[in-house]
């Protein structure tokens, strides 16, 4: 037993370290050798665990790339809630979760070599929409509004201000640029009665993201 849990912290420890070094450097520039030297392991305990670093970040992107790393589970005042609540709640993840960065950084690179291109843009989208067109069943969403074009819209800005305050700052100011992006963007989705009830404000992706946290603490395992 004590064998098995050091192994899955070692394997831990490894994508973590990757993870780091890809959003750092990308796939293409990111070195074996560095993410041994962060992950502390060594080359034989690396590929006990991955075959090659195409299937380390192959492991990073699918650990965390997922619709469930953005769907808020908790039921909402309003499905335009439950809109920016998946960007939100995202946008703290990306700040406190090292893997969920990497797994970003390989999703959204333009190689067209690297290997570990499994986009999950098309699942973000369609979750976008979804909810989107579930609003519009509700009469929360203004009559012109296309669900699917909106989601494409909202996909490539978030992936925009990302990029940018990755570039810019490290992503310190990421909340603040996804907080002004809703700002800008739900007045012409949202009818004005849910928009007035909109929680945007700094902090909402961390307050949801521990009441979710707290749900899931409170729910007794195998009870969905």
């Amino acid at each position: 037993m004590a064998k098995q849990d050091r192994a899955i912290r070692t394997r831990r420890a490894i994508l973590e370290a990757a993870a780091v070094v890809f959003d750092e450097r990308g796939y293409d520039a990111a070195t074996i050798s560095e993410i041994l030297a962060r992950a502390e392991v060594t080359k034989g305990a690396l590929y006990f665990h991955f075959a090659s670093k195409e299937d380390l970040a192959r492991a990073v992107v699918q650990t965390r790339m997922s619709v469930t790393a953005l769907r808020p589970e908790l039921p909402r005042s309003s499905k335009m809630q439950e809109l920016v609540d998946i960007g939100l709640i995202f946008t703290h993840r990306l700040l406190v979760d090292p893997v969920l960065r990497g797994s970003v950084r390989l999703s959204i690179e333009h190689s067209a070599t690297a290997p570990h291109r499994d986009s999950r843009f098309d699942e973000w989208t369609e979750l976008h929409t979804r909810t989107l067109m579930e609003g519009k069943e509700r009469g929360e969403v203004l009559p012109h509004v296309m669900p699917s074009e909106v989601a494409e819209l909202i996909v490539a800005a978030y992936g925009g201000i990302n990029a940018l305050s990755q570039t810019v700052c490290g992503r310190a100011d990421l909340e603040r640029r996804a907080i002004v992006l809703y700002e800008h963007l739900m007045p012409g989705v949202a009818v004005p009665a849910v928009l007035a009830r909109l929680d945007i404000a700094p902090g909402r992706g961390a307050r949801a993201l521990a009441e979710l946290e707290r749900q899931r603490a409170a729910t007794p395992a195998g009870v969905a």
